[in-house]
């Protein structure tokens, strides 16, 4: 595989990464549409754990079937594939060496009443299905958060020894966070920056809005205007070490396709490395979600 330039400086950031996890890291980077550009578009289908198949595949049933997103991500020219133990169990021969994939390694369900999650598969099992790095959520805030920041260090430490690459999902919720706090500013470059400082590779976090949360943190926002999509974007990039771990953002609850795209030109203009969007695709007939992850693909490219 001969990588390009915009990939070799992407990885050059990556001081104390060994080669086998920099040849994973990119697998990821060269593979499908947006191979080479340093712009990324996975797919993640862990929403059956969170909140139940009827709930994520009922409105499209073809969804129900784990072969169904393997071929999306591949017919769709994808960065790489993300998805628990068993989705990815299903699909493992019949799509080996087809589509990167990740290996969500902790998921949890809509009755838990903490917030949490179990640790659902292994490093093991990501080298047995082949896959490019192991995928972990993290909740900054919540009441297990140092629990699960020492899962995801043993995790990521194992995964780091064998040559796979760790994404971590960080998601503020809990604690003294209000609803509106989840998604504000100063708290999603406060998460993107936890996750960086835990030896994440790839950074996966929520589109922040301008509001700020903490009061402490009030004071270094102010007199800058945050109105822009974009310049949100880079400040959470610039609080993953300046831009030295790649960051790519959800694409959240369902919405509507120009949001979806914009949120895509927003995430690129302000120096995101792209989307990682499972329910706005697959929830849509295959057709239409073919043509929503061509626009995406084309976005990052630029050409639109």
């Amino acid at each position: 595989m001969i990588t390009t330039p915009a990939v070799r400086a992407i990885l050059d950031k990556y001081e104390a990464t060994s080669p086998a996890v920099k040849a994973n890291l990119a697998r990821i980077l060269m593979h499908g549409h947006l191979g080479g550009t340093g712009k990324l578009v996975i797919l993640p289908v862990d929403q059956g754990f969170e909140h139940g198949p009827a709930r994520s595949f009922a409105i499209n049933p073809p969804a129900y079937d784990p072969h169904y997103h393997y071929q999306i991500a591949i017919d769709a020219g994808l960065s790489a594939y993300a998805a628990p133990l068993g989705m990815l169990e299903a699909g493992a021969d019949t799509f080996a060496g087809q589509i990167p994939t990740i290996l969500k390694c902790n998921s949890s369900n809509s009755w838990a009443t903490s917030v949490d999650q179990g640790v659902t598969a292994s490093v093991s099992d990501a080298l047995r299905l082949g896959s490019a790095a192991i995928g972990f959520t993290i909740y900054p805030g919540g009441e297990n958060i140092f629990e699960q920041i020492e899962e995801i260090r043993e995790l990521s430490e194992e995964a780091k020894s064998v040559g796979i690459a760790t994404v971590i999902w960080s998601y503020p919720r809990g604690g003294d966070l209000s609803k509106e706090g989840e998604l504000a500013l100063d708290v999603g470059a406060y998460a993107a920056h936890i996750a960086a400082l835990l030896g994440a590779h790839i950074i996966k976090v929520k589109l922040p809005t301008a509001h700020i949360e903490q009061k402490d943190a009030q004071k270094a926002y102010e007199g800058t205007d945050w109105s822009k999509q974009s310049d949100r974007v880079r400040h959470v990039v610039q609080s993953s070490f300046a831009g030295r771990r790649i960051v790519v953002f959800s694409g959240g609850a369902s919405k509507g396709s120009d949001a979806i795209y914009q949120d895509a030109r927003d995430i690129r203009d302000g120096g995101g490395n792209g989307s990682i969007i499972g329910r706005n695709t697959f929830q849509r007939p295959r057709d239409e979600a073919l043509e929503m992850l061509a626009k995406l693909v084309s976005i990052y490219k630029g050409e639109d």
